[in-house]
């Protein structure tokens, strides 16, 4: 069971209360926002918002109803990841960084001369 929730932050970030919400799946929150990236994607796939709705509702076959819902729940909750990331990205890429480091360590080759 799905529950909604209108928060207004995002980890201590907030985000357009008219554009998103909070659902509770298992026990886990998630922030769900509607993007223009999120829109635009949702266009690509149905044509419009509008389409969206008449696809959920008029679909026959319970499993392709199931299997777009998952899909609109997954894009609308990456969006807010993709937000703190944005937000983050200095962050994000000290942390590359420091984990892509190398420190480099050679032995002297007998058969080199030292000197």
């Amino acid at each position: 069971m799905c529950n909604f929730d209108s928060a207004h932050t995002y980890r201590g970030e907030e985000v357009a209360d008219e554009r998103s919400t909070t659902i509770d799946i298992g026990g886990m929150e998630y922030k769900m926002v509607l993007t223009t990236k999120a829109t635009k994607a949702i266009a690509k796939r149905y044509g419009s918002l509008e389409n969206l709705g008449e696809k959920l509702m008029k679909t026959e076959n319970f499993e392709i109803a199931l299997d777009e819902i998952i899909w609109l729940i997954t894009l609308l909750a990456n969006q807010s990841i993709l937000i703190h990331n944005l937000r983050n990205k200095n962050a994000i890429m000290a942390s590359m960084l420091k984990g892509t480091k190398r420190n480099v360590e050679s032995e002297v080759s007998k058969n080199e001369v030292v000197g």
